[in-house]
């Protein structure tokens, strides 16, 4: 939103262009020497005047090439459009350029033309140009909205100045484009191109340009106004009240930060990237200052950064809204529904009635109690989203503060839509930041990490929009278990009050969910919540981790590990609320996160926790009950396929009870059907697919006991690319195993194509029956994951079980990790008997039971060894790239 300042910038850097045209090598020296100082330069300077400067220096730069060149001074000129006509650059900004000419242009000139685009390709400049009339740039505009857009911001470089003007001209009285059309169509290629970033500004890996809250979004506000004022000049917006001059200042400054964050990245990454990688991440902080601590000024420099893309959001809405409502529709709305002295709805928009609305702070919260209460308002009226903001930056103290502030805020949360739109707006307009102090310290909270998408308000916000949907009817289909519990709570206000606490204390140090509780129960003893509501809500904060962490990390199969859940949770109130916010949770915290995988176990705990809880204790029974059910089940499927049942119980008898346990029916029938007139010739025999409908690729494997059969396994999945995430290995009684493996293909999705299966299927069938070695080839390590350091650690957990030993390991995860693992347990000879893998973003959880080679748990120095040895191997383990 700036406009191009002039020739005292010449003060700054002296240019010495060569006089000779074919001295390449002079003009390279000179764009050295000025690329040299602008880097310089950018530790102190003001931005503003770096960017102006640097379009100075290449305006120089072309009118001393014309006029080498002897381009003539009438019937031809050379303009600057698109980003370059505003008269700023970036260090490797394209150059748009447009060659305007009356109608003929003589070969001479053509060949000059062409002369002088050649010699700034050779200078390895990025260089757009066009040749046209007027009439072809007016032809080219009706035709195109981007060329359309290009001509708004035109600034002549050199040449015939009555023809730039006939240009303007023809813009000012013919443009093709009217306003409401041409808005229309910026406001149709802002929400594409927000598409492609999925309509959030959190990206882990933001483009400082095109994402939303970016350059283009401030830069869109000003086409619009612009073209429709006729006007080049960003401060005369104030003037056509259009924009605020507190508005106009905020872009600015927004502006200011970002065009300082896109200049160090294209300084980092010595090339045109407009997209903030983890790879320039700490790179870019430094250059602004941020520190050298790597993650820690990364994390300050990207909260920073999403500060100001929501600021630059919620001005694009306002404005973009205002200019529609106020200056397209203008006073053709119907009459206003009136609420109150203060509000009306205007088309289903929420209005002020006066500008003096929010002078007292209680009048913030009735005005967001009116929004809940009334399920005709869809929205916030731009005039009034003014109002609000200015409101909100004039508040002295938090809201939370005021009694009456506190009575409105209750009745929002205890209303049936209160964390619908109205917890929306709130967030979306900054009331939350400023009802709760603590909600101001995490807006912009970003992790440096793989596994947290979101900032954490952003987060919160999505967690808190799950709770929501599961009250709604229409999608009770989708999660049907906690829409039943949600919408049979006689309190589901302390399910959101959960949410909002889960993760508010991150980035204060210290452990967040043990802070998070202290501001929870702090939170309802303000608000004057009962004891025992203010207990479960600080009980459900402080445990908000546990329910994901026994369904992933731990066997849930297990009596000991359901019995020390079931202790924890104590109460079925305690269990049914955990439950829905666990799942809301790992719903909002990454989109690929979410599969119908994690949405069974978390669903088995559950039901395995109530069986316990209910009992008040007894599991022995239940599991007894599970194993008889599984039995029962998987025979009648059998039944109904044919199946005699005196052969299906004969084969039975060789399998353990665990395996009954472990399996449901329909697994237990698939593999039955495959196994009970098998021939020992065919094996091994190798199953693919998804019996229970997980949204995961299972592998089954029945073959001889072997010692290396899960290290080939695995080298052979991890040559297919495919990730374990789950792996339960158990013997038969007479000397077979019945391996179960869970996969995922890299981009979190199930194999389904039948050529791939049968590829897979054949790998393995030629490794177990020794036609080829196991693949030992090393993927290399993703872009992403090399900026990531995750210092390997082994942890024994201790258990009641002296047949086997279970230990954690975590480490910075890596194509091959399980296979190279798999390769350290058989030089060690320790027999995997269990694994759950767990991808925490960059970072490996992985759980492991393994046995020795006497099928005993490990000695205290076999585990010292084992883990002195995995470490040691991971470590070492070079990146192939």
């Amino acid at each position: 939103m700036r406009q191009h300042a002039a020739p005292e910038f010449a003060q700054l850097f002296s240019a010495h262009w060569p006089a000779s045209l074919s001295d390449l090598a002079g003009f390279k020296a000179q764009l050295k020497a000025y690329n040299d100082w602008s880097a310089e330069q950018f530790i102190s300077a003001d931005i503003d005047i770096l960017v102006q400067h640097r379009a100075y220096f290449f305006d120089q730069l072309l009118c001393h090439l014309w006029s080498q060149l002897q381009l003539p001074a009438d019937d031809l000129a050379l303009l600057a459009v698109g980003g370059y006509g505003r008269g700023t650059m970036h260090p490797c900004s394209d150059i748009d350029l447009l060659f305007l000419h009356e109608g003929y242009l003589s070969t001479p000139n053509v060949e000059k033309i062409s002369e002088l685009v050649t010699l700034l390709w050779d200078l390895r400049l990025d260089v757009g140009h066009s040749v046209r009339t007027v009439e072809q740039c007016m032809q080219g505009a009706d035709e195109d909205i981007s060329i359309a857009t290009t001509l708004i911001e035109n600034r002549l470089l050199c040449g015939d100045e009555q023809l730039t003007e006939r240009l303007q001209q023809r813009i000012n009285r013919d443009f093709p484009w009217s306003s409401r059309a041409f808005y229309q169509a910026k406001v149709d290629e802002q929400t594409s191109r927000h598409q492609r970033y999925h309509g959030t500004s959190y990206n882990l890996e933001p483009n400082i340009k095109s994402s939303p809250g970016g350059l283009r979004d401030i830069q869109t506000i000003g086409w619009i106004a612009k073209h429709h004022f006729r006007t080049k000049n960003d401060e005369s917006l104030v003037e056509y009240h259009y924009i605020s001059a507190d508005e106009f200042l905020e872009l600015q400054d927004c502006t200011s930060f970002l065009w300082r964050v896109r200049y160090a990245l294209h300084l980092e990454a010595d090339k045109a990237e407009d997209r903030l990688l983890f790879d320039y991440q700490p790179g870019v902080a430094m250059r602004l200052g941020y520190g050298r601590e790597g993650k820690s000024s990364v994390e300050q420099m990207m909260k920073d950064y999403f500060k100001v893309v929501l600021r630059v959001c919620e001005l694009n809405r306002m404005l973009l809204q205002f200019f529609e409502q106020a200056i397209l529709t203008g006073d053709t709305s119907p009459a206003p529904l009136v609420l109150d002295a203060d509000f009306v709805i205007l088309r289903g928009l929420i209005s002020a009635r006066h500008d003096d609305v929010f002078k007292h702070a209680q009048t913030i919260m009735r005005f967001f109690l009116l929004i809940t209460e009334r399920s005709d308002i869809k929205g916030i009226h731009s005039h009034t989203i003014r109002l609000l903001r200015n409101a909100r930056g004039q508040l002295q103290q938090p809201l939370s503060y005021d009694a009456d502030c506190r009575r409105y805020f209750n009745a929002i949360v205890k209303h049936p839509r209160g964390f619908g739109l109205p917890f929306a707006l709130m967030h979306q307009h900054g009331i939350m930041a400023q009802y709760l102090p603590q909600w101001q310290h995490i807006v912009g909270q970003m992790q440096f990490d793989l596994f947290h998408a979101y900032t954490v308000d952003e987060h919160t916000f999505r967690l808190i929009s799950n709770l929501y949907n599961f009250t709604l009817e229409e999608q009770s289909e989708r999660f049907p278990l906690c829409s039943e519990l949600v919408q049979g709570m006689a309190k589901p206000e302390l399910l959101f009050l959960a949410g909002i606490f889960h993760d508010i204390a991150k980035g204060r140090g210290g452990d967040h969910s043990e802070l998070g509780e202290v501001d929870a129960l702090h939170f309802c003893q303000q608000h004057d919540y009962p004891d025992d509501d203010a207990a479960l809500v600080g009980w459900l904060v402080r445990q908000h981790l546990l329910m994901s962490v026994t369904a992933q990390k731990r066997d849930i199969y297990d009596p000991e590990v359901l019995q020390k859940f079931a202790r924890e949770v104590k109460t079925m109130q305690r269990l049914q609320y955990l439950y829905c916010l666990t799942v809301a949770d790992i719903r909002a915290t990454n989109s690929n996160l979410w599969n119908n995988w994690k949405a069974t176990l978390l669903e088995e705990l559950y039901h395995a926790t109530a069986n316990i809880l209910q009992q008040k204790g007894s599991h022995s029974m239940d599991i007894r009950e599970r194993i008889n059910a599984n039995r029962a089940g998987a025979m009648g499927l059998l039944l109904s396929a044919g199946y005699a049942a005196n052969e299906v119980t004969q084969l039975w008898a060789r399998f353990t009870v665990d395996y009954f346990n472990r399996h449901t029916p329909e697994q237990i029938a698939w593999h039955t059907q495959h196994i009970v007139h098998l021939q020992e010739h065919q094996l091994p025999l190798i199953l693919i697919g998804d019996e229970n409908n997980h949204g995961t690729t299972e592998l089954f494997i029945y073959h001889h006991e072997e010692s290396h059969l899960f290290a080939n396994v695995a080298a052979v999945l991890d040559g297919e690319q495919l990730s374990i995430h789950d792996a339960q290995i158990l013997n038969t009684r007479d000397g077979y195993v019945m391996d179960t493996f869970v996969l995922l293909q890299t981009d979190g999705k199930p194999l389904v194509d039948p050529q791939r299966i049968e590829e897979v299927k054949q790998h393995l069938y030629d490794v177990l029956r020794k036609r080829r070695s196991p693949p030992s080839a090393k993927r290399h390590l993703s872009r992403r994951m090399r900026n990531f350091n995750v210092p390997t650690k082994v942890t024994f957990l201790a258990q009641k079980n002296k047949k086997r030993t279970t230990f954690e390991l975590v480490t910075l995860d890596r194509p091959g990790l399980i296979a190279m693992l798999a390769k350290v347990l058989q030089a060690q000879n320790v027999t995997l008997q269990a694994a759950k893998i767990t991808t925490i973003g960059e970072q490996a959880e992985d759980l492991f039971s393994v046995t020795s080679e006497h099928q005993q748990a490990l000695s205290e120095s076999q585990c010292e060894q084992l883990k002195k040895t995995i470490i040691d191997t991971l470590n070492d383990e070079p990146d192939p790239n």
